[in-house]
């Protein structure tokens, strides 16, 4: 992976688009107080969205370089996969039933474009918060030191994961925490043998500031996710086993720590695609004339399993339309 690096913003000035994404996250704190029905319904994806492209252009203004503006396709192939890894884990809620969706708008001809557009956010914001952590120096000069991996070391990783995965599906009402890092041990060791970016390959090196600034990410996020949830009308809301009842905002306390965590598997879970050539890599330069158009035929796959999940969000896990 590049350096961050700056190169075309000496000056250090706040790209145009920054200060309308805060004009519009502004407006529509404003209108969700007032009750404004449309904000009500539609507030995660107004204040996501500015959220993204204030974090980008807060990047570009500190390293003259940005995900959006410095890796276009590489952002937009993020958007995509955000939908098709966070829907993922709405098929493990299926089984594991840890959290429902109230007050969604009756029409499925507007309620499926705001599931898009609201599941696009998912990884571009823990990304972007990401390297705007990194951006900051956070944990920069932490190092570790570096060790053998072994073969042994990744079976017990993938068996790990695999074990996790299996127990969070089998026995959800005790180990339904485990999903959120099943991923992470089962195909983190995959990418590092497929020499793709690997948090288990950093780690091997020494290197763990990538883990600590993506489990900053993921906490930011999570208190992001619940505090902008918290106060419009369509939502969700958790039903976790023995944790549920002391809240912070819609979300148990404890299932605070579950973020961290999450950020980790996007990261594994996104790349894995990368190695398999699904998707386009974020994290490094991209050679447009490499790219084949089976890209496009992966996209139209992704777009039919969108489909195929908002029709069982639908029927099992919205509890109330309007």
């Amino acid at each position: 992976m590049r350096p961050l690096r700056r190169n075309k913003n000496s000056r250090g000035l706040l790209p145009g688009y920054t200060l309308v994404a805060l004009a519009v996250l502004a407006v529509a704190e404003v209108f969700l107080f007032l009750k404004v029905p449309v904000v009500q319904d539609y507030f995660y994806i107004l204040a996501w969205w500015p959220y993204i492209i204030l974090a980008d252009g807060l990047i570009y203004k500190q390293r003259g370089w940005s995900p959006i503006k410095g890796r276009p396709v590489g952002f937009l192939s993020l958007v995509t996969w955000s939908v098709t890894i966070w829907l993922i884990f709405e098929l493990f809620n299926l089984r594991l039933q840890n959290w429902h969706y109230v007050e969604l708008v009756s029409n499925p001809c507007f309620r499926w474009p705001g599931y898009t557009l609201a599941f696009a956010t998912v990884l571009p914001g823990l990304f972007e918060t990401y390297y705007l952590i990194k951006t900051l120096g956070i944990s920069e000069q932490v190092k570790t030191r570096p060790f053998a991996i072994t073969p042994t070391i990744e079976k017990t990783f993938l068996t790990t994961g695999l074990i996790f995965l299996a127990f969070s599906v089998f026995l959800p009402k005790y180990f339904f925490p485990l999903v959120w890092g099943g991923f992470v041990f089962l195909l983190d060791p995959i990418n590092a043998r497929m020499k793709g970016p690997s948090l288990l390959k950093d780690l091997s090196k020494g290197r763990p500031q990538k883990a600590i600034q993506l489990l900053v990410a993921g906490m930011v996020c999570g208190l992001l996710w619940e505090f902008w949830n918290f106060w419009t009308k369509s939502k969700w809301i958790y039903t976790v086993p023995f944790v549920g009842d002391i809240k912070l905002f819609e979300m148990p306390v404890l299932g605070f720590l579950g973020f961290p965590p999450f950020a980790l598997e996007c990261y594994v879970m996104y790349n894995f695609a990368c190695c398999l050539g699904l998707a386009v890599p974020w994290e490094q330069e991209v050679n447009k004339k490499k790219m084949g158009w089976h890209i496009f035929v992966v996209l139209a796959i992704q777009i039919a399993f969108w489909f195929f999940v908002f029709s069982l969000i639908d029927q099992h896990t919205v509890h109330s339309f309007h």
